[in-house]
């Protein structure tokens, strides 16, 4: 089950003093933007996981569908370096989504050395259960805040993993 294997990465437990209120004094921490930043993360994950338990997929293989499905025929090279992936976990993800039958790989016609990507027919069906999924899931996160603040939350995100 998906939920297991991401168990123990987002699991945060209270110190055994919290108080009783639930909210724990966290100290100096409080104040360190990275600790913030992976307890988002984690609840981020734990929802994405729980709206997903059906599906059986995993962020990156629906990254991997949906990307491949905006661009086909996309090297395996160009998709890798779009979702900033190495190529081993790149292959992994193909591997597993052509085992569904989710995805084929073809001989590039631009450049024969090249692997392209094409979503199959049971693909296209799981990218569309995924994208009502997703939309689930961005509604959560979005709940939190207001549509400025999305945008905003989105820019200044992506001054750290640009």
């Amino acid at each position: 089950m998906i939920k297991d294997k991401f168990a123990d990465a987002v699991t945060v437990l209270p110190p055994p003093n919290a108080e009783a209120s639930g909210e724990a004094d966290l100290g100096a921490i409080k104040d360190i933007l990275g600790f913030h930043i992976r307890l988002a993360h984690g609840a981020c994950l734990r929802h994405f996981t729980e709206t997903f338990t059906d599906l059986d997929l995993t962020q990156k293989q629906v990254s991997v569908l949906w990307l491949v499905d905006d661009h086909p025929g996309i090297a395996q090279t160009d998709l890798a370096q779009r979702l900033r992936m190495d190529r081993a976990t790149t292959m992994a993800i193909i591997n597993r989504l052509q085992a569904k039958h989710f995805l084929r790989r073809d001989r590039s016609d631009k450049d024969g050395r090249k692997q392209a990507l094409f979503l199959e027919e049971p693909g296209k069906a799981m990218l569309t259960r995924a994208k009502t999924a997703i939309g689930e899931h961005e509604a959560w996160v979005k709940s939190r805040f207001s549509d400025k603040e999305v945008r905003q939350l989105i820019e200044l995100l992506s001054r750290i993993h640009e």
